[in-house]
């Protein structure tokens, strides 16, 4: 069985991350969904709120799981047998920093292998700063997040309030 990784911090979810996910889910036989936990940051979302919100989204997709981790992703591709990790590319931008990251990962565990996926081109210029900081402004993110995802960040900016 090929078990695929997809991790991000998803704070929150965007259409691009869903995008993401529901490509690799047609590909890999499992899909786990990994919201990264860094103590180093200070996340708007709670990580369980994440991962609640992500299984929400996708919980028509039988192969995917979602849980939350912190440490070393290749630990737990090792734990969980995974032998790819899936990222999201958005623009050239994003590539030096990923491709750093898949070299350091492939260099502490020889079995994983990093696959990109280009993220389709209405969702290019979507990212979840972006998308938190048109929210706290009161702006309109409907179109760019899922519905749940959405109904949240209403609810936590009514009126624009930061």
């Amino acid at each position: 069985m090929t078990v695929a990784i997809c991790p991000g911090s998803f704070d929150p979810p965007t259409n691009g991350h869903i995008d993401v996910i529901q490509r690799a889910a047609r590909h890999f036989e499992r899909v786990v969904v990994l919201v990264s936990v860094n103590p180093a940051k200070s996340p708007m979302l709670s990580a369980q709120e994440r991962v609640l919100l992500l299984r929400e989204v996708l919980g028509h997709l039988d192969n995917v799981e979602v849980e939350a981790y912190e440490g070393l992703l290749v630990d737990l591709a090792r734990q969980r047998g995974a032998g790819v990790i899936v990222k999201g590319l958005r623009a050239l931008s994003d590539v030096e920093r990923e491709i750093q990251m898949a070299q350091m990962n492939a260099g502490l565990y020889e079995a994983v292998d990093t696959f990109f996926v280009t993220t389709d081109p209405r969702w290019s210029f979507v990212s979840s700063s972006g998308v938190k900081e048109v929210a706290a402004y009161g702006g309109d993110v409907s179109g760019l997040v899922p519905r749940a995802v959405n109904d949240l960040l209403e609810g936590r900016y009514k009126g624009g309030s930061r």
